[in-house]
């Protein structure tokens, strides 16, 4: 695996670039990544454009051994564009434009922008295609960062509807797909459509499931047409792009087919301050992060490219300036997360970024260095990360154990209509993974369409709509299959399934939904050692009930091999129903402390200490250490040869 960071020599005086290369190089870096937010320095003025700067800064890079990673600047375009076209700007949901000064004012579904990226990044595939420094492309940046993934311009009303036509064979399938003679919805053309953003009350949700699917087709459509232009002008070279964590507003799988690496920005201390976790998880983890949050992402976002290569672009290298609140990382957690990348499969770690820098909004984002030069805590663990990398060596793919399928157009389906508040199916995915963790298991996030072969068992923690493809391919395994709640639920047009949920799995599974209900705050019902909560179903089944809660109520059953979950479950249902699961596919459970998480890659084993006490490993390796020891420290890694 390699290391890298992320690099702006615009932001710097010149006679700082050679010195800082030289210093990437002696920390053990051999990447770096330019140039993703330098369009207003590239190309001035219309038409006018300024390479000597960013030549020299290349030739600068190269020549002290440093790959470069160029990125295209287009989410950052400069003031005279957007005012030579005022149009091309996002709208929010209440319907007001995104304007200049900050970063990603653009609409997707806009075809002048669009036609207006096409030429910066010819103009730079034209000048840097064949340079022997450039060894991979990033498309854009964080695409849909700052909730702009969805727009809802007049550009993307009419391309809206031009999508809809293209769909539906004609008004009336429409009418007749959304169920638009509830509340005399009907339209007679697709012209009368608007967009579902400015409703006097709920809008209908097969109008808005359609409007996700249509604005992440634009995301994608919009990547693949750089992608096609920088394949054509450099061929040879890595096409990336970085995503982000706890983001589902376009289907990742799907951009991820056009491109070589699937990547993604890792800050795990920010993440677990915005999302959903607990104060006391908040309390605990504040300088480590969620034991999970990192873990997950490195597994989904390997699921996202078809052969598995990813990478970090952006690592946490200290406290960030956007969370509500931004601590420092625990001593040792840079480097832990740099060798928990590895041990998921990564390619590289990029730290972002190189310098802090004095200035603008990110001036309170930590660097590998402080602004005044000196190293910051860092880069003193990314040269340890170096050197440990160094020492273990290659590492093989990681196993397949368990596959956990998971699809974007699912959390779209829950944030449309919950039902209840705090019904996610990307928040139902992660807890269900960290279950699967604590108990040793190693795991794979799949997409639906993914092949299951050579996997010991699958968990589908939430998939409203399933296909009948997937739905086959369930009858085919035979290993474990555990399904929770609201899968099969809704048909690829939002509505209850003729058969009821859920729906095709009563094919292999006789159970039949009869009713639903959510659960506020604070109520749960309790079994034998575990609880459920936030959601529970009423179920028709001759099947006797798996697990029970106290008052007898079943809230699994099985058939056959599958097994089906009528509940939000607490972590220890999970563990109880998933140790049961495994120990039947033949899979080893190793139950671990909170803190504590193990991740095998090829014939080498990683465990981390995502805790803030000394804690020691439940197995006893029967190899040498490579790195660490049994008892590992807060922020500590160990690393040992399995046989």
């Amino acid at each position: 695996m390699r290391l890298g960071c992320c690099y702006y020599p615009e932001h710097w005086p010149e006679d700082y670039w050679a010195e800082d290369a030289r210093r990437m190089v002696e920390m053990g870096l051999s990447r770096v990544r330019i140039g993703e937010f330098a369009w207003s320095r590239i190309e001035p003025e219309p038409g006018s454009y300024d390479w000597d700067w960013l030549d020299r800064a290349v030739k600068v890079l190269h020549d002290a051994g440093l790959g470069i990673i160029m990125g295209t600047p287009t989410a950052t375009p400069p003031k005279w564009l957007v005012d030579s076209m005022p149009d091309m700007l996002a709208y929010d949901t209440y319907g007001q434009p995104r304007g200049f000064g900050s970063r990603r004012h653009y609409c997707f579904s806009h075809e002048g922008y669009a036609k207006a990226c096409d030429r910066i990044v010819s103009a730079l595939a034209g000048r840097y295609g064949h340079h022997s420094a450039i060894v991979a492309w990033q498309t854009d940046n964080e695409f849909g960062c700052h909730d702009t993934a969805i727009s809802y311009s007049p550009a993307a009303r009419d391309s809206f509807r031009l999508w809809l036509a293209a769909k539906y064979p004609n008004v009336r399938e429409l009418n007749s797909a959304w169920g638009n003679v509830f509340w005399s919805m009907e339209y007679q053309s697709f012209d009368e459509i608007e967009l579902p953003n400015l409703t006097v009350t709920e809008a209908n949700p097969a109008h808005w499931l359609d409007f996700r699917r249509f604005s992440s087709d634009q995301v994608v459509r919009f990547n693949r047409r750089q992608t096609f232009i920088l394949r054509a002008a450099s061929p040879g070279r890595d096409i990336v792009h970085n995503f982000m964590g706890f983001f589902t507003q376009f289907d990742h799988h799907a951009v991820g087919r056009d491109l070589d690496v699937a990547s993604w920005d890792s800050y795990p201390l920010g993440f677990l301050e915005q999302f959903w976790f607990s104060e006391e998880e908040k309390q605990s983890y504040c300088r480590q992060g969620h034991p999970d949050i990192a873990a997950f992402h490195h597994d989904l976002y390997r699921g996202c490219q078809q052969q598995g290569r990813w990478w970090v672009m952006e690592q946490q290298p200290g406290p960030v300036n956007w969370a509500r609140f931004n601590p420092a990382p625990l001593p040792g957690m840079v480097h832990l997360w740099t060798l928990e990348a590895m041990a998921h499969g990564a390619e590289l770690v990029s730290y972002f970024r190189w310098r802090q820098a004095p200035f603008a909004q990110e001036q309170m984002h930590a660097g590998l260095l402080r602004p005044d030069c000196a190293d910051d805590q860092g880069a003193i663990e990314a040269r340890q990360a170096a050197k440990d990398i160094a020492a273990i060596g290659d590492v093989g793919p990681p196993p397949r154990s368990v596959a956990l399928l998971f699809d974007y157009q699912s959390d779209w389906v829950t944030d449309i209509q919950p039902q209840g508040k705090g019904f996610s199916a990307l928040r139902a995915a992660f807890e269900y993974y960290t279950a699967l963790r604590s108990l040793g298991l190693d795991i794979d996030i799949l997409p639906a369409s993914a092949s299951l072969g050579g996997y010991a068992m699958v968990v589908i923690p939430c998939m409203p709509i399933l296909s009948d493809d997937l739905v086959t391919r369930l009858a085919a395994f035979l290993g474990p299959i555990l399904i929770g709640p609201r899968s099969g639920s809704k048909t690829e047009s939002f509505s209850i399934p003729p058969e009821m949920a859920p729906g095709p799995l009563q094919s292999l599974l006789p159970l039949k939904i009869i009713r639903v209900e959510s659960l506020r705050d604070g109520i749960k019902f309790e079994g034998d050692g575990f609880a459920v909560s936030r959601w529970i179903e009423t179920v028709e089944t001759g099947l006797e009930p798996q697990m029970t809660l106290a008052d007898g109520r079943g809230v699994l059953y099985q058939a056959d091999n599958i097994r089906y979950l009528t509940a939000w479950p607490d972590c220890k249902f999970l563990q109880l129903a998933i140790g049961n699961m495994a120990r039947e596919a033949g899979l080893a459970v190793t139950p671990l402390s909170e803190a504590v998480r193990i991740r095998r890659a090829g014939n080498v084993a990683f465990a981390f200490n995502y805790g803030s006490v000394a804690a020691r490993l439940p197995v006893e390796p029967r190899n040498k250490f490579l790195s660490g020891e049994r008892q590992i420290p807060p922020a500590g890694v160990a690393v040992w040869r399995t046989d």
